[in-house]
């Protein structure tokens, strides 16, 4: 009986324990995001401390940063739009879609090729090189963190 009485309690305290680490984590949620502008705003900030642009390259760089968060939004609209359908893509658009986001990765770092000095180009392959792995990481640990799917 103690035993039964035990476990009752090691399992409601553990239930208890995990309904509040997943509130903690819906509370990041209701975080109020930062406007397009002002994140780009502070990426331009960034890149210039980090690559000691000058002042016609900040401006370039701040009209580049702003072509491509409005371009963001709008995949990102694209793809809420394809999840609230709950459709599968099929196998022709997955291509398509990566298609036309290495065209545009091209094209964006042709563009900076213009603006930036070779030594600056260099830098600002490191650090996306830097942030490209830090992603992975990051991808990879919530991969293993996350409940399977039932």
């Amino acid at each position: 009986m103690k035993k039964i009485i035990v476990a009752a309690l090691l399992i409601v305290g553990m239930t208890g324990f995990a309904q509040e680490k997943r509130k903690m984590h819906s509370d990041k949620a209701g975080i109020e995001q930062m406007t397009p502008e002002q994140r780009s705003q502070l990426h331009l900030k960034k890149l210039t401390l980090d690559l000691d642009l000058n002042a016609s390259q900040q401006k370039e760089m701040s009209k580049l940063l702003a072509e491509q968060s409005a371009k963001r939004e709008a995949a990102m609209a694209e793809r809420k739009a394809t999840k609230d359908a709950s459709k599968k893509m099929t196998s022709d658009e997955r291509f398509a879609r990566k298609n036309r986001m290495l065209d545009e990765q091209i094209a964006m770092k042709e563009r900076v090729r213009k603006i930036l000095t070779p030594e600056q180009m260099k830098k600002w392959e490191e650090m996306k090189e830097h942030k490209a792995g830090s992603m992975r990481k990051r991808m990879m640990r919530n991969k293993m963190k996350a409940p399977k799917p039932e």
